[in-house]
């Protein structure tokens, strides 16, 4: 079966600064995600630099990002029931319903995904 990941936006921190434990969950994966919420949230960082920013697009040129598009009713469903059952903030419903709807493991740092059932998860330190 693949391994399919979809990175929280600390875990692209992490992956960026060389965590070997997300460089390992990496390497052995078929598919890697990002969720354009991710993609936002890591370049709205304040403190970004030229080259942090380089290495950003560079990795995101070489994943798949799911987008938010009005057509993907079955997303935008997963969403809101995510949102409505557990109570998540918007954009953690958003990052874990692309999870669900492409099969792929989460890996985040962010205790608060726990809850979420359904949702295949790796916590990172």
């Amino acid at each position: 079966m693949a391994i399919r990941l979809l990175l929280d936006t600390n875990s692209i921190i992490a992956l960026l600064n060389e965590n070997a434990g997300v460089i390992e969950a990496t390497n052995n994966a078929d598919d890697i995600f990002i969720s354009v919420i991710n993609e936002l949230e890591f370049k709205s960082f304040s403190n970004l630099s030229l080259q942090d920013m380089e290495l950003f697009d560079a990795f995101v040129s070489m994943v798949k990002v799911v987008d938010l598009v009005a057509s993907n009713i079955t997303l935008k469903n997963k969403i809101i029931e995510i949102r409505n059952t557990y109570k998540l903030k918007l954009p953690d419903a958003i990052i874990a319903a692309s999870a669900i709807i492409n099969n792929a493991i989460l890996i985040t740092a962010d205790k608060g995904f726990k809850k979420v059932e359904e949702l295949q998860l790796r916590i990172i330190q």
